[in-house]
Order: C-alpha cells, then sequence, then structure tokens
C-alpha cells in the first residue's frame, strides 16, 4: 500500500491497535506497535526495521529496534484477540496445519539449521515454523506459530541461552507442536470444526490418533505408502499348538498399498467432483471414497495398546476413510487423504475439506511477499516471536477492511 493508502486507514488501524494490542502494558509500546503494522504495510522491498523507519513519517529506528527485539511483552494475548476476532468473522471451516521457510544466512539466529527448505525446494540453511490457520474458500489467517528448534540447537543450552530460548523449551517434532498449538486454541475457547494438514503431519498415525483423543474430526493427506486391509477383512484366530504362548489372530491375507486398492475399485466409484471455481473455470477432478483398516506397523501398535495390550488385543483393526483422487487423464491416482469423519460425510465436503489448503498458500504469499514474514533480522527467540506476532497482526487487519470496511470497532 502506498503511504496515502496507509494513512487514509489510520483511525481505523488505531481502533483495531487499541483492540488487539490491549494486553500491551505501556502506551508506547501499543503506539510503537501501530508504527510497526503501518510500516508492514507500506509498499516497499525490504520490510526489515531499518528501510520501515526510513519510509514511514514518524519512524524511529531506535524506538522500533527495542519494541521488536527487547521490549518483554507476551504475543500471545495479542495472538489470541486476533484469532478471536477473525474466527468470528470468517466462521472457518476448517483449521489448517503446516510449517512454513524462512532462508537465513549463518549461524547465530535462532533455530536456523541445515534442514528441508520449502522456499527453495531443497536441503538449505533455514527456521522453520508451524502454523495452524483457520480458513475458508473466501478468507483465512493464520492464528497461532511456534518456531521449530533441531536437536543441534536444544543439545546446546549456550547456544540457546544467546539466542533467548526459553529455559525448559526443548526439541519437538513437528507434529508435536502443532498439537501444542491446537491445545492452546482449546484453551482460548476456539474451536476447528475439521483439521486438514498435508501428509508431513498426516502420514504420522501419533498425529491422527492424537487428534482424535482430543476429540478432533480431520481430513489430512497420506503419501500413498500406507498399506491396509479392505473393511470387509476380518482376522482369524488359528488353532493353538498347545506350545508356548498363544496365537494371536491375524489377517489371512497381507495389507495392500493404498494405490492397489484404488486400483482394485471399479470405475463406476469414481465421481467427478467440484470443488471451488478457479481463475481458469471449475475446479474438477474425479475422486472415489475407500474404506480400510490402516495397517503399518505403527497403525498395528496403536491398535494393539487400544485392545489391551499384545496378547489381549482381538487383533481387529478399526476402519478409516480414505479419498482417492485420480483424474481421469492420469494413469495412477494423484492424491491421497484419510478422514476419520463419519461415513455418511458427502464426498462432495471431504473433497472441498481436502483441497482448502490452497488458501494457505495464499495467506503465505501475502505474508511473506507483502508484509515480510521472512525479512525479519533479528537473531532471538523473542525478536521472531514478536515479528510473526506483528505481522499476523497486520494481515488480520487487512482481512477485517477487505471483508467489512467499517468493522473493526470491536464489540
Amino acid at each position: 500500500m502506498r503511504l496515502g493508502e496507509v494513512e487514509r486507514l489510520r483511525g481505523e488501524l488505531s481502533e483495531f491497535v487499541a483492540d488487539v494490542f490491549a494486553s500491551l502494558p505501556r502506551r508506547d509500546q501499543r503506539r510503537w506497535g501501530g508504527c510497526y503494522l503501518r510500516g508492514l504495510m507500506l509498499d516497499g522491498r525490504r520490510k526489515s526495521v531499518q528501510p520501515m523507519a526510513e519510509r514511514l513519517p514518524d519512524g524511529n529506528m531506535q524506538a522500533l529496534q527495542q519494541f521488536v527485539n527487547q521490549s518483554p511483552w507476551d504475543p500471545l494475548p495479542v495472538r489470541r484477540r486476533i484469532a478471536e476476532r477473525l474466527a468470528g468473522l470468517i466462521t472457518p471451516e476448517v483449521w489448517v496445519v503446516d510449517d512454513v521457510s524462512f532462508p537465513k544466512c549463518g549461524t547465530r539466529s535462532v533455530g536456523v539449521a541445515r534442514q528441508y527448505c520449502g522456499a527453495v525446494g531443497k536441503r538449505a540453511n533455514c527456521q522453520v515454523a508451524v502454523s495452524v490457520h483457520a480458513a475458508t474458500d473466501t478468507a483465512s489467517c493464520p492464528l497461532n506459530w511456534q518456531l521449530y528448534l533441531p536437536r543441534e540447537w536444544t543439545d546446546n543450552l549456550a547456544r540457546c541461552r544467546a539466542a533467548g530460548v526459553p529455559a525448559g523449551v526443548g526439541h519437538q517434532e513437528k507434529w508435536r507442536l502443532a498439537l501444542g498449538l491446537l491445545d492452546t486454541l482449546a484453551d482460548w475457547q476456539l474451536a476447528a470444526r475439521v483439521v486438514v494438514a498435508d501428509a508431513g503431519y498426516g502420514a504420522s498415525t501419533p498425529f491422527r490418533l492424537a487428534l482424535e483423543e482430543r476429540g478432533l474430526s480431520y481430513v489430512v493427506a497420506l503419501t500413498g505408502k500406507e498399506v491396509a486391509h479392505p473393511e470387509a477383512a476380518e482376522p482369524h484366530q488359528p488353532a493353538y499348538g498347545g506350545l508356548g504362548p498363544p496365537t494371536l489372530p491375524r489377517y489371512r491375507t497381507s495389507p495392500r498399498s493404498l494405490p492397489r486398492l484404488a486400483a482394485e475399485l471399479p470405475v463406476s466409484r469414481y465421481a467427478e467432483v467440484t470443488w471451488r471455481e478457479g481463475s481458469k473455470g471449475p475446479m474438477t477432478s474425479r475422486f472415489a471414497l475407500l474404506r480400510v483398516r490402516p495397517a503399518g506397523k505403527q497403525a498395528l501398535r496403536a491398535a494393539q495398546e487400544a485392545g489391551g495390550g499384545h496378547y489381549e488385543w482381538d487383533g481387529v483393526l478399526p476402519v478409516r476413510t480414505v479419498l482417492v483422487e485420480w483424474p481421469s487423464d492420469e494413469t495412477a491416482p494423484t492424491g491421497y487423504w484419510t478422514s476419520n469423519l463419519p461415513a455418511a460425510t458427502p464426498i462432495e465436503d471431504l473433497v472441498r475439506w481436502a483441497k482448502m489448503r490452497w488458501r494457505i498458500e495464499h495467506d503465505y504469499r501475502e505474508l511473506k511477499h507483502g508484509l515480510g514474514l521472512d525479512h525479519f533480522e533479528g537473531r532471538t527467540w523473542r525478536g521472531w516471536h514478536h515479528h510473526v506476532t506483528l505481522v499476523t497482526a497486520a494481515q488480520a487487519f487487512l482481512t477485517l477492511h477487505r471483508l467489512h470496511p467499517k468493522a473493526h470497532t470491536p464489540a
């Protein structure tokens, strides 16, 4: 946005800042919070502190640096208020779990390591953050964030202390970070209708089981390498030979891969489904539903534990729905998703929810290219979390303005 456009919104922005930054104890903190948001929204190639301060009429580099890097305000109450306002406005159909990378030079920025970087499509020096977004087909916004710390960081306490990582923050897999974010949202009295995630999360049986334990419904992607039994398959009990431990129930046939199970379906089971209007017309493909019993090692172990242990388990694997996408012009399926929603859930709903991750790519484009999500040049834990919270606030304000230009005054 140009300076004149930002200045015309200054009144509305002041109301927004007063609401979402109400938890900040000092007036000068709220003032610099509003200033930082205007800097993020202004046109400019870089959205780090120095160029933003130079573009703003009331910019002060030292004050903005102190506000984002050293000022001890808690970002969580700010995120909570943003999440409450946006969730109430856009009425999300799904919450999308995802992660995003920030290419970095050097080794001192908190969490930076050589790891897979989606921004460049290969392993590179970067930071990675896990996020949860509220989404519909027409609007979306990030609700919460957490920075991922590789073991090379958490195993080096001196390095963590130098970057200001709080005591007690250790290494956690990304799917565990996502569960922590979902738990925080639940503590904020925000409820997810359906959780959506890509295969980086969906292929994790512990992640799916943890969602079920929390009473959450999900439609999450799979890799296509998973194996399962058909729904109709039943375990049998082999006769006991009289020696050693009792013979355990087992399925008569080996589990089959998802591509093979999909290929065994008759063509009549596949239907054309349109999930939204794209820039070039309706987004349409061919889909089918499979009812299967997941049978990978993690699924077997989880079923045994749920059934009372190795020797108490009756051998029955739980049934789940798998959504298969197989375009008519392809020789093999191109996508798989699994869900714990009721079997009667319409396929049109499952497809729409599975495909709603596209909104998050839209979020990341706006957050990065428009609002400088990955332009932060500080190195500390506090500074990073402050910056992403402020970028989230800027995007939330713009989303509110786009949907309801006069809806910024809190109820």
